[in-house]
């Protein structure tokens, strides 16, 4: 009898054959590294607060912490952790039903008649995107594919994931996208701030509850997350482009009219407490800090055409805002929110946190959303296609 057959396997064997062990290392190491990044970006938001820069401090707070536990993972543990996608996911569904409750009593009808004009930005910027993918790819010799996905305003980890399905450079997507959105984030602020002077940005006190703890109130708050995680779980299982981010903000805008119209139940008036906000923008900033921290060692050449590829970019939104500027009666800060080629999620926040026209911002970027999701399988296939051809003549 062959002795072999006989011996236990180790540990090890255990550990290598079985997918469940393997998986449940991986949840708790991820789970550590979010608990961690969280830990520091909370004191680093608080900080960011004292220099009143609004809401928003909790996407910089979160950027930051990201970057620094990612990189931390790599340089001191050898350990190079992933970007959370179930993280982003998590802040965006937050994030959206923050934006809907704050857009529950705004007039979303007097927009509708500018939804051809937010189409027509879209394609503009859609368009402006692909034709810098094409010289992003011809001057830096870079996989068109590649290119068109770092440059086509739809959002990181979107990009970064069609990327992977694509089997295509998935790290320098994340790089130009990251390096748009980021910018993006830092400059709109800074911009309202030192040019406009009639915009009052959203305070953000630290001394004020950040959750009501009245019974009423946190039953309702359970109610809405549960009703959220019901509806944003199967967007995410069947991938439905931004399932999340839509599917809460519904939720936010619908849920106080759906509980008034039932008949057994009184005048209610919820609104998630600035604690689920501010989790969001956390979560938000954290996986954005995170695709910077998972940066390998690129040259001086491919930072330097990414950094030339975002430059166009944003000369491409500027022009859009002046384009809006002609078709509308908007101010500029307006236009620029609207046309801002940063992370739809991202701007609706900063328009938030400059307390200036909410909801023709959310409008606006919510149209750009649907437009580019919608088209972004063909937009895609055309790549693809672009791609094989300058293969076969290459």
């Amino acid at each position: 009898m062959n002795e072999s057959l006989s011996v236990p396997p180790t540990p090890e064997k255990l550990t290598h054959k079985n997918p469940t062990i393997g998986k449940q290392q991986l949840f708790v190491k991820q789970a550590i590294v979010l608990a961690l990044e969280m830990l520091l970006a909370l004191p680093l938001c608080l900080l960011l607060a004292k220099f009143h820069i609004g809401g928003i401090a909790w996407i910089f707070g979160g950027i930051a912490a990201g970057t620094v536990v990612l990189q931390g993972c790599r340089v001191f543990y050898k350990y190079s952790p992933q970007p959370n996608r179930t993280a982003r996911k998590v802040g965006m569904a937050l994030v959206g039903l923050t934006i809907g409750a704050s857009n529950a009593h705004a007039n979303l009808a007097s927009v509708v008649s500018s939804i051809p004009i937010f189409i027509f930005l879209s394609l503009f910027l859609l368009l402006s995107g692909s034709g810098i993918g094409y010289i992003y790819s011809r001057v830096s010799k870079t996989n068109i594919l590649t290119a068109m996905l770092a440059t086509v305003p739809g959002g990181v980890g979107v990009m970064a994931a069609i990327a992977a399905d694509y089997n295509k450079n998935v790290s320098l997507v994340a790089l130009v996208q990251a390096i748009r959105v980021t910018s993006i984030v830092v400059l709109i602020p800074f911009i309202a701030r030192t040019s406009a002077g009639n915009y009052y940005p959203q305070r953000l006190s630290t001394n004020s509850a950040w959750l009501n703890l009245d019974a009423s109130q946190l039953e309702l708050l359970l109610l809405v997350l549960l009703i959220t995680g019901l509806v944003v779980y199967p967007a995410i299982l069947f991938k439905i482009p931004a399932g999340d981010f839509f599917g809460a903000l519904l939720i936010g805008i619908g849920f106080n009219p759906l509980l008034n119209w039932l008949p057994f139940v009184g005048d209610i008036s919820f609104s998630p407490p600035p604690l689920i906000n501010f989790l969001g923008q956390m979560l938000l900033g954290i996986t954005i800090g995170e695709y910077w921290g998972d940066k390998p060692n690129f040259t001086k050449g491919t930072i330097g055409y990414a950094l030339m590829c975002v430059v166009m970019t944003l000369a491409s939104g500027a022009i859009a805002a002046i384009l809006a500027m002609q078709l509308t009666s908007w101010d500029w800060l307006t236009c620029l929110l609207v046309t801002a080629p940063g992370g739809s999620a991202e701007m609706i926040l900063v328009s938030l946190a400059l307390n200036h026209n909410v909801e023709i911002v959310t409008t606006g970027h919510l149209v750009r959303l649907i437009a580019i999701n919608s088209s972004l399988p063909l937009w895609v296939f055309l790549f693809r296609r672009l791609d094989e051809q300058f293969s076969e003549s290459a």
